[in-house]
């Protein structure tokens, strides 16, 4: 049945049922429209009227957006919009009655809506010029200057982890080009430039080799908080301890007792940026503890879970603290040390512990004294804080035609809690696609088959959901061509399964905090 909705119309009590009402609409006296219909038109209604005014709203924060992503950018801006609600009842709605849920809007959400009320009436001189086709579009040709055309039988790009071993094998990187590999990945946080020219040489080699064309991206290292053991432990490089052990972190080890337990983290900045009680967790969250007390340039932590096979704290292990804003860089005297290297020989940068959004202007401007053209971004969201500054991350990235996400869950499960994980990562696809943003699935897809041969069942489910991702990472190890075979066969599998499924739309803390900054 096809309801019409006009303003100014006249209603009136229905004889035959009480609860519904009658519009008397010229030409169509006897269409009928319930109260969940006139619910869903003053809700829809209302969620128009605010994105039509959007482009008033936001004047300057658009005029830093390159032409090329204007209109991506304010159909981003139109779906923070969205979530800043919660407008599950409203979908609920909407669903009882054969109407869109907009739950797979996302890159066209105010289009979307549009389209839904004019199924019940409402005329637009204008539709919203964001369309599905449009966002699709500007995905893929995002991620063509990204990660480079599609190999052949891939629904989706994959990026491969160098490791030093790869130089010793003869046949292994054409074997990868061969089984896909598009892009190789050099982390600059290991090795050095002669190790990474060899890498690129070997990589260049093999590509001309075989006529496959492959994408060179180089990782900065961003800052290295790591374990270093300056007190009891030192010299064996690891430390025993226990459930209510309690360990310093301090820059130095002066004024403490021989028997004390203390660690530096590495970087300048870290323990200032402490508060007591903020929690501490040591080599991917295995350790965890909580600031018990401040003093003088160093904080004592209570250890209250120890989740290792071994009770030991060794050193250059990563260590977080997902509730402090660290007064550290992100782009640190390291990196800069490697931006001549990186913009000779990368096609994308991947920035490391990017959290705000000056940083991506702090690391533009560096690489611009080097090169007028600079290499692509990938920003890699892998702390508590980038999730909470990431829209103004992503606009700030659409200051270039071009950028990526990556999605880096080995961090970034430890900063936001193992039990969130899944969230935080479908929300930043949710919001990728509404920026018409290509994602990168990064850290431990199939890891166990790639260390040892053989997949567990949910990291196969894993894959399934890697594959829907514009691009997959995988990291070093010894079994990475049965990995790549066998992450083939999931993901043609999977591509028929791609177009999302109905959502929930609760809502978003990230959209709600960022519009109500503005």
């Amino acid at each position: 049945m096809t309801f019409f909705l006009e303003i100014g119309v006249k209603k009136k009590r229905s004889d035959t049922r009480k609860d519904r009402w009658k519009l008397e609409i010229a030409g169509n006296p006897h269409l009928i429209m319930s109260d969940s219909i006139a619910q869903i038109q003053t809700q829809l209604t209302a969620l128009q009227d605010t994105m039509s005014a959007l482009e008033v709203d936001f004047p300057l924060l658009l005029d830093r957006i390159h032409p090329q992503n204007r209109k991506s950018a304010i159909n981003f801006l139109k779906y923070l919009i969205l979530r800043k609600k919660d407008i599950r009842s409203l979908q609920d709605k909407l669903h009882a009655n054969g109407l869109s849920s907009l739950a797979s809007g996302e890159s066209h959400i105010h289009r979307q809506i549009q389209v839904t009320l004019q199924h019940l009436g409402a005329r637009f001189d204008k539709l919203d010029s964001c369309t599905s086709e449009f966002g699709a579009r500007k995905i893929t040709k995002g991620s063509l200057s990204l990660f480079g055309a599609l190999h052949a039988e891939w629904p989706s790009s994959v990026m491969v982890t160098f490791d030093t071993s790869f130089l010793e094998e003869k046949k292994l990187v054409s074997d990868l080009l061969r089984n896909g590999m598009g892009i190789a990945r050099i982390n600059c946080a290991h090795d050095d430039e002669v190790i990474w020219l060899k890498m690129i040489e070997k990589i260049q080699k093999a590509s001309k080799e075989t006529g496959i064309p492959c994408k060179i991206h180089l990782d900065l290292a961003g800052p290295k908080i790591r374990t270093v053991l300056l007190g009891k432990g030192k010299k064996k490089g690891k430390v025993k301890i226990a459930t209510d052990s309690l360990i310093w972190l301090c820059d130095s080890a002066k004024g403490f007792r021989d028997g004390d337990i203390v660690i530096s983290p590495n970087e300048p900045g870290v323990i200032a940026s402490l508060k007591l009680g903020d929690r501490v967790f040591i080599d991917d969250g295995l350790i965890f503890g909580k600031v018990e007390k401040l003093d003088s340039g160093r904080a004592l932590v209570k250890i209250e879970r120890i989740s290792s096979k071994k009770p030991v704290i060794k050193a250059e292990k990563g260590l977080n603290f997902p509730d402090s804003i660290l007064e550290v860089p992100s782009l640190t005297d390291f990196d800069r040390s490697c931006l001549p290297f990186v913009c000779a020989y990368a096609d994308t940068i991947g920035f490391s512990f990017v959290r705000k959004a000056q940083d991506i202007i702090d690391l533009r401007a560096a690489l611009r004294e080097l090169k007028d053209e600079i290499p692509s971004l990938i920003l890699k969201i892998e702390t508590h804080e980038a999730v909470v500054n990431f829209p103004e991350l992503v606009l700030e990235g659409m200051a270039e035609p071009v950028f990526g996400v990556m999605i880096a869950r080995g961090d970034l499960a430890v900063e936001i809690g193992f039990e969130r994980l899944v969230e935080i990562q479908e929300e930043i696809s949710w919001l990728c696609e509404a920026a018409h943003v290509p994602v990168i699935w990064a850290t431990q897809v199939l890891e166990n088959l790639h260390k040892s041969g053989l997949a567990s069942r949910a990291e196969i489910t894993d894959a399934g959901r890697a594959a829907a991702a514009e691009c997959i990472m995988i990291n070093k190890g010894p079994h990475t061509l049965e990995l790549l075979r066998t992450l083939q066969d999931i993901s043609k599998r999977i591509a028929g399964f791609r177009t999302k499924n109905r959502l929930s739309l609760r809502p978003l803390k990230i959209a709600a905090d960022f519009l109500e900054k503005r």
